[in-house]
């Protein structure tokens, strides 16, 4: 699929087996929609979910990127989730509870080379270590993003988060690494206290600070405060915009700075610049 626009700052999960859902996130505002197939599905209703998922797909999400969550490794829907999505019109296949590497090299294999590309979520203590690993083969393996998967996560580690999920920082700044040491997208991960705006609020603020792309969402009154929060904002965008714009000048030819705004900018800079316009589907005229 072709997007114009790369931001992913707000993704909202929705139970494929929920056609009423579906329907309405086509009138959203939400960068991605992620399509579940795993906790949001009772086992009796998974077959059916599976095909509502790809009859969804077919039928398109305009410009958002289209995920489904598959139902995880060793569990008796994961192959068949696989073997379904391999030539479906998604963009990437989310694999929960991914605690072992080798499991990137099994879905790639499962959707074909040219299949949908791979997200994987760290929701577990051998998925954390499993990091560096991760970040080595995302190329290979077409991964495109992490998502933390903080409710099972904090289970797993057996720890008590508190407002400020204190116990869970040192494993999101983990995640957030490793996304960035293999060029992929880090997602946030869900808050379930769907009316607490300033809860919300705050998640995202520190989402941002820790420097996660989005936040994974479960109710359409949370993508506002993800999109609102998650960068590049328009302030941002317009500075891009002046740094593409002067290195372009016939003045800074060769130049590694510039003085722009009363401040000094470098290429390293104008490479930023054009990453988050790009993101936004702004064109860049700098070569």
């Amino acid at each position: 699929m072709t997007m114009t626009n790369r931001r992913c700052r707000a993704a909202l999960f929705l139970p494929a087996s929920n056609a009423r859902a579906i329907e309405k996130v086509r009138g959203l505002t939400c960068d991605t929609v992620i399509l579940d197939l795993e906790d949001a599905v009772a086992p009796e209703a998974k077959a059916a979910a599976r095909d509502a998922a790809v009859t969804a797909a077919h039928r398109g999400f305009g410009d958002r990127r289209l995920v489904v969550r598959a139902n995880a490794v060793g569990t008796p829907w994961h192959d068949d989730d696989l073997a379904a999505l391999a030539g479906a019109p998604v963009d990437a296949v989310l694999l929960p509870k991914l605690d072992d590497a080798g499991a990137c090299d099994a879905a790639r294999r499962a959707l074909g080379a040219n299949g949908p590309a791979l997200w994987a979520m760290i929701e577990t203590a051998r998925g954390l270590m499993a990091l560096p690993a991760l970040a080595a083969g995302a190329a290979t393996w077409r991964l495109e993003a992490l998502v933390a998967g903080t409710n099972d996560l904090a289970l797993d580690l057996r720890c008590r988060p508190d407002a400020a999920r204190t116990p869970l920082v040192p494993h999101l700044a983990a995640i957030v690494a490793a996304a960035r040491a293999g060029g992929m997208i880090a997602l946030d991960g869900v808050l379930n206290a769907i009316t607490d705006a300033a809860r919300l609020a705050a998640e995202c603020a520190q989402g941002a600070m820790l420097g996660f792309d989005g936040k994974t969402l479960i109710h359409p009154n949370q993508v506002a405060a993800a999109q609102a929060a998650f960068g590049p904002t328009d302030a941002e965008l317009a500075w891009a915009a002046r740094v593409v714009a002067a290195f372009a000048a016939p003045e800074a030819d060769g130049r590694g700075a510039i003085a722009l705004d009363g401040a000094m900018v470098e290429r390293l800079h104008l490479a930023e610049a054009e990453r988050m316009l790009a993101e936004a589907g702004t064109p860049s005229s700098a070569s």
